[in-house]
């Protein structure tokens, strides 16, 4: 484990790296399987070796509202949030990729920001990288109308699994950004009549 960490997080010092082999755990999840729920304790920080999470809000209607996605290399800014006041989870995670997840307990962030420097630097990167993305997605749907918003989820995507082929239905989409499926549907149509993409079932094939 110390060398995948050491690759995907290559600012850790050795010393860290030592203390986090010492004290984690790694974990591997299988796509759709949820890590983290609204309402529960939370008990851990995550640090992705491989997959893809989604973190996202879930509506009392069962809406979802995507925030972010967390990627190899990359920690969950929330937990670490939700560690200093002991507090629960506000958000979902759920894995979209089968996932290995290094499971940090979270009653060691207060020590490692202390003793490990490059810890430090590495959670204020993490909260200061995910509010910058919240605050994207928050003037996205404040200030854009839905055909805006539903290409900004698209390239979203295409940066998260760095692909242009995106394995997702209409429902998918329209249940993320809380609209019908059939105007999800009329949308990507007239993004397929443009050019930017090609319809296939329950995939999107991305031209540009």
């Amino acid at each position: 484990m110390n060398q995948t960490i050491k690759k995907l997080f290559p600012s850790f010092s050795n010393a860290l790296i030592e203390d986090i082999s010492a004290n984690a755990t790694e974990q591997a999840y299988e796509a759709g399987t949820v890590v983290m729920r609204t309402g529960q304790y939370i008990k851990n920080t995550i640090l992705v070796l491989n997959g893809s999470i989604k973190i996202y809000r879930e509506g009392e209607d069962g809406g979802e509202f995507l925030m972010y996605y967390l990627q190899p290399g990359q920690a969950c800014a929330i937990s670490m949030i939700c560690a200093t006041k002991s507090e629960k989870s506000q958000i979902m995670a759920k894995v979209v990729e089968d996932a290995e997840l290094v499971m940090v307990p979270l009653s060691l962030m207060d020590k490692w920001m202390m003793q490990h420097r490059s810890w430090y630097e590495f959670v204020i990167e993490t909260y200061r990288s995910r509010f910058e993305e919240v605050l994207e997605v928050v003037d996205n749907i404040a200030f854009r109308a839905m055909d805006e918003r539903l290409e900004f989820y698209i390239k979203r995507h295409k940066e998260a699994c760095g692909c242009n082929d995106l394995r997702l239905s209409h429902q998918e989409i329209a249940t993320e950004l809380n609209t019908s499926r059939e105007v999800v549907s009329r949308l990507l149509k007239k993004l397929e009549q443009r050019g930017d993409l090609k319809l296939h079932r329950n995939h999107i094939e991305l031209l540009k």
